[in-house]
């Protein structure tokens, strides 16, 4: 069966950093550079805008101090948070980083898998640099049903569909 996260006949394929900066992904989440690269290109998809030639997207897999320190300098917010994007320019889609900590807490408190939060939180951040946001109800909605559509291509759970 295809991956459904590769990208249509005639796009090409955004070149996804993955980097590994915090111990502890590999116990919470099975092969967790892999999961980060088909989430975020199932978010590109699912967004259904190319994305330019030469597109490149950088993933960290952090951990709780270096969220906080990111927060801290670029929001003001003294406290580790589960993802931060940063939008980039031309080609450089942007930057993506997450929590190790933080995603195993926020699964465990929320009963999710850890994978499956994982997935959505990368999908989540892909499309902040893409320019999708949530903080009007229109644009949550729209946000939502992106992410949604982004999990079943990666044949993740719905985040958003309540048990």
């Amino acid at each position: 069966m295809p991956d459904r996260s590769s990208p249509p006949e005639g796009r090409s394929r955004p070149f996804i950093e993955i980097i590994t900066a915090a111990p502890g992904w590999r116990r919470l989440v099975k092969q967790p550079e892999l999961l980060a690269q088909r989430a975020a290109l199932a978010a590109i998809r699912a967004n259904g805008v190319p994305v330019p030639r030469g597109a490149a997207l950088t993933v960290l897999l952090a951990d709780d101090r270096t969220l906080k320190q990111l927060n801290s300098d670029h929001r003001d917010k003294v406290k580790p948070t589960n993802v931060l994007s940063f939008p980039g320019i031309g080609p450089a889609l942007g930057d993506i980083a997450i929590s190790v900590e933080t995603v195993r807490r926020e699964a465990q408190a929320e009963g999710k898998k850890p994978t499956a939060h994982f997935a959505h939180l990368i999908a989540h951040g892909t499309l902040h640099v893409l320019g999708h946001d949530h903080l009007e109800a229109g644009e949550a909605r729209l946000m939502e049903r992106t992410e949604s559509r982004a999990m079943a291509m990666i044949r993740q759970p719905n985040p958003w569909r309540r048990t």
